[in-house]
């Protein structure tokens, strides 16, 4: 089987932390993390991309070093160097962090983005055909795949092991494993 066409062309930089508001007086900013490894890329002397509030990076990309960072609740306290109090910080909040694709860590064997999965050919372990991947969504207990029909029809697919069988990113496929009726809701 070919190539897929969008294979190609993996992004640039990809999204690590969202700022969400100013917290304290002092400089800090609540940032909810995009990855599973927060403490890498919020690691003090990191210097992050700053995009606008679509995660687009501007013709004139911002730097900004991280100088501390700490868990809160579920995200992250991080203090940014020059970003000194709560009226620099506001400028930042709504936008993303981002890092360009070639500084994060290796993906491990079996390991996606997220955004690898976007276009995928759903297909059954036996060839049925049942969509492509249009959304992942990331629920508690188990993340989902938004999976829409030729027809248009969606289905929720669980986006575990027990279900997922099979990821062939050069092929542009993912194989599933549904349980009896999934495929029916």
């Amino acid at each position: 089987m070919a190539e897929r066409e969008d294979a190609r062309h993996e992004p640039e930089h990809l999204l690590v932390g969202h700022v969400t508001k100013p917290h304290g007086n002092k400089g800090e900013v609540l940032v909810m993390p995009l990855t599973d490894v927060p403490e890498a890329y919020f690691a003090e002397g990191r210097v992050l991309l700053l995009t606008d509030t679509e995660g687009v990076l501007p013709a004139e990309v911002a730097r900004v070093r991280v100088e501390r960072s700490r868990p809160f609740r579920k995200g992250l306290l991080v203090k940014l160097v020059d970003y000194e109090d709560r009226e620099a910080i506001a400028a930042l909040v709504k936008r993303y962090l981002a890092l360009p694709a070639d500084e994060l860590r290796p993906l491990e064997e079996g390991e996606v983005f997220y955004h690898q999965l976007l276009g995928l050919e759903v297909e059954t372990a036996e060839g049925v055909a049942v969509g492509r991947v249009r959304e992942v969504y990331e629920t508690d207990p188990a993340h989902l795949l938004e999976v829409e029909a030729a027809d248009g029809k969606r289905h929720l697919v669980p986006f575990t092991e027990r279900i997922v069988r099979d990821i062939a990113l050069a092929e542009g496929r993912l194989i599933i494993e549904p349980p009896a009726g999934l495929l029916e809701l």
